[in-house]
């Protein structure tokens, strides 16, 4: 498999897309003035204990509080503490914690004390003295090898901390892992020595900006080059890469093309699909993608596909191709949290274990954690997707003013029978000469064409005229009722 890292930037803007085999998998947004804080470390003081829920509000310096759960506080040998919340921490107190999700919509960022510090290869942990090696180095040989590294490093430095070699450690030498594990004890004993500094709140140490996180995180051996279309920034990203990641800088290039960059590879027109409800499987069938605060539901659709042999086949083909488009979408749109998918009914036992495999299997590529159930009784996959930041949609879209965010509004029928309610409510309750009634065009128009015998009968029966006046900045929902 082949895959390129695309980083594109603008002053106000970074944006970060991954292109596995000519299509694009994942798209990362960071603005300035809304950088992501999951990784940051920060200095906090204790606002608010919650008995009830078993956590704490922390003042770590941001516009709201953020969250502290008693599971992620954690005691002196790195493991999670199960005392009550008040018996781990009082109003008051000040504690070093870490980011490990960003706020999303009315939530305050969500927080650990269970700090981790990643560099290219491995992951420090503070709190641990012990060792790891990531599930997805297979070879047990390679494993033991890592293992060995990493506890003769410990063993040498005790009370430093331990340490997990992650994914990108897989054949590295042991003098690369000795520098990175080097690094990562100095920097902790920087960070340790900033929060000495008296009762400050706020950040102490900021995680790296995207363009470099994504030369950290998500270039791997699979990776053939990552092109920057700004000169600056992919000079920044050479001195990090010869220092920290020296094998990857030649695969760091400049785009210097007149066609822009994301145009080139079709990512501006991925991004705008991604907002879109309905997503078009080859096939003829189609997903239906809708997100909300509880859970996103993803229905899968037949559509025009009516198969070559008979109805099971038609359906099974298109759940198959759904379980690859649905992880596509999941990494695409940044989904996290609840995912309830509703596969078309399948009758055949061997189809459904079919394609819950090929979700598996697509999923396993992804960077963040998932879990799924088996399908329900229902016909319904349940699953959850780990969510650190805020998804693409919100990223880049806010809640419609017209409809608060329902997806729908009134017509104007509701609209006009609404302002015939109000106009008997006004003119039973005040003594008045006239009635203006001021609405958009699309209710004004009605009024005057399907309504006006509606209209004439109403006026006739409160023995006052109604005036009409269109307002061109009023939604079709909105109007007023004036006594003059």
């Amino acid at each position: 498999m082949s895959e390129e890292i695309l980083v594109n930037i603008t002053p106000p803007e970074t944006r970060v897309a991954v292109v596995e085999n000519g299509v694009v998998q994942e798209i990362i947004i960071e603005r300035l003035e809304r950088c992501g804080l999951v990784g940051n470390i920060y200095k906090g003081r204790i606002c608010r204990v919650l008995p009830g829920m078993q956590a704490a509000f922390v003042d770590i310096g941001l516009e709201r509080a953020a969250f502290l759960h008693t599971s992620d506080i954690v005691g002196v040998e790195g493991e999670p503490r199960g005392d009550q919340i008040h018996d781990l921490v009082s109003e008051g107190d000040t504690l070093v914690v870490q980011v490990v999700k960003d706020p999303l919509g009315t939530k305050g960022a969500r927080l650990t004390t269970n700090i981790s510090i990643p560099s290219r290869y491995l992951v420090f942990m503070p709190t641990l003295q012990n060792t790891g090696v990531s599930q997805k180095i297979e070879d047990e040989e390679e494993r033991r090898r890592l293992r060995d590294i990493l506890q003769r490093f410990v063993a040498s430095h005790a009370g430093e901390g331990g340490f997990i070699a992650r994914t990108a450690a897989d054949g590295i030498t042991e003098e690369a892992l000795v520098n990175d594990m080097s690094f990562l004890a100095k920097l902790w004993a920087d960070i340790k020595e900033r929060c000495r500094g008296g009762n400050h709140i706020g950040l102490i140490h900021e995680d790296l900006p995207l363009a470099l996180r994504a030369l950290r995180d998500l270039v791997g051996p699979e990776v053939e080059r990552v092109r920057f279309d700004s000169r600056l920034t992919m000079d920044k990203a050479l001195s990090f890469a010869e220092q920290y990641i020296p094998d990857i800088r030649e695969r760091v290039e400049y785009y210097q093309g007149e066609r822009p960059l994301f145009d080139l590879y079709g990512v501006e027109e991925e991004i705008q699909k991604a907002l879109q409800r309905k997503v078009q499987l080859k096939s003829g069938g189609h997903l239906v993608i809708d997100q909300t605060e509880a859970m996103t539901t993803i229905d899968v659709n037949t559509g025009a596909f009516v198969g070559h042999r008979n109805l099971e086949e038609t359906i099974f083909k298109t759940n198959l191709e759904a379980a690859q488009a649905i992880c596509r979408q999941l990494r695409l749109r940044n989904l996290g949290g609840i995912i309830i998918i509703d596969f078309i009914d399948m009758t055949d036992e061997d189809h459904k274990r079919q394609v819950l495999r090929a979700l598996e299997k697509c999923l396993a590529r992804d960077h963040a954690k998932t879990h799924i159930s088996e399908v329900s009784s229902l016909g319904l996959v349940e699953m959850t997707r780990k969510r650190t930041r805020e998804s693409l949609e919100h990223v880049l879209c806010e809640p419609c003013p017209c409809c608060g965010g329902r997806g729908t509004v009134k017509t104007a029928e509701t609209t006009c029978n609404e302002i015939f309610r109000e106009i008997m409510r006004e003119a039973r309750q005040f003594e008045v000469e006239t009635l203006l009634v001021l609405a958009s065009q699309e209710v004004i128009d009605r009024l005057l064409d399907e309504e006006s015998g509606h209209l004439a009968e109403l006026e006739e029966f409160i023995g006052k005229p109604i005036k009409l006046q269109a307002e061109s900045l009023y939604t079709q929902e909105q109007y007023d009722v004036v006594l003059i």
